[in-house]
């Protein structure tokens, strides 16, 4: 849902998912911690990705040392999410409650734009160095938006009442300054050349009400299904006035289907096929659904394909 309160200049934007990350998270046998970060990963896609104006791909992939080296996430514009983690296990156990600076570890941060085979891709790339999700995106927006941007990622595990099994819910919540044309920039000016000699900028006083106003936003309203974004919304910013567009809903899409893995197969040599072959067949699992694919290897014609779910 997009928002903006326009007496400080500020535009936003908030994600709250439901059934949709329950989907993903629970076609996986991941740990809870992985699950958690995996689900702010795809928060954060959902939020960025919805922004496109146009039909594309916005991609988000984590690269690093840590227990968790890799995390991959995609939007597929209008509204289609997806994404999986990739971790290991002896590493993670080895930490005792781990933060998620602990699971990535050092590395990089992409977010990718993809407008198609006949556009230019467009990436920026921030380091993760004993940093969050939130915070990494955060670096993000400042070295390659010059935007002003604070926001919020949480997720989690909640168990209906009535119910013995959990659902995983996940949330995001942005906003930007974005002041009107010839207004103060809020971005405190310095080269770095001499930092002591120059004049700093102060931050506009709207600003800082705004992201004031977001770092009091608590884990569990963004989670509450039974409060509404509107509500929510209403809590932070009722006393400037805040004005809410129409909510787009989100689903799970994947790409992968038998033709698609088909045509994969095809492209590898005959040797490297038969390295494949287990219990006379060739199996391939999605790594994003976890659907397992299985193949005659003579003739690679499709058995069947099963929805797999509790796959590490």
């Amino acid at each position: 849902m997009p928002f903006e309160i326009k007496p400080l200049g500020v535009r936003g934007r908030v994600v709250r998912l439901g059934a949709v990350i329950d989907d993903i998270v629970q076609r996986h046998d991941y740990p809870p911690v992985v699950s958690a970060l995996l689900a702010e990963a795809i928060a954060l896609t959902a939020m960025l990705g919805a922004t496109l104006k146009f039909e594309g791909k916005f991609i988000l992939q984590t690269k690093t040392d840590g227990p968790v080296d890799m995390i991959v996430a995609d939007f597929l514009s209008p509204r289609g999410v997806r994404g999986y983690a990739r971790f290991n296990r002896k590493k993670l156990e080895a930490l005792t409650a781990p933060t998620q600076q602990d699971l990535l570890g050092k590395g990089y941060l992409a977010m990718t734009v993809d407008q198609g085979s006949d556009m230019e891709r467009y990436q920026g790339i921030v380091p993760l160095d004993g940093t969050t999700l939130a915070s990494a995106a955060d670096t993000y927006f400042k070295q390659s938006e010059q935007i002003p941007t604070r926001l919020r990622l949480v997720s989690g595990p909640l168990l209906a009442r009535g119910e013995k099994t959990t659902h995983w819910r996940a949330g995001a919540i942005m906003v930007q300054h974005l002041p009107a044309e010839g207004g103060v920039s809020p971005i405190p000016f310095s080269s770095g050349d001499n930092p002591e000699g120059e004049v700093q900028v102060p931050e506009d006083d709207n600003w800082v009400k705004a992201k004031l106003l977001l770092d009091t936003v608590e884990d569990h309203e963004l989670l509450d299904p039974m409060l509404t974004t509107e509500e929510l919304l209403y809590r932070l910013y009722h006393e400037d006035g805040v004005t809410v567009y129409p909510a787009g809903a989100i689903i799970r899409h994947c790409t992968c289907s038998p033709d698609a893995v088909q045509k994969m197969l095809k492209g590898f040599s005959d040797e490297d096929r038969k390295d494949m072959i287990e219990h006379g067949e060739i199996k391939v699992i999605c790594e994003f659904c976890s659907t397992a694919y299985r193949f005659d290897p003579e003739t690679l014609e499709p058995l069947s394909s099963l929805s797999h779910h509790g796959r590490a």
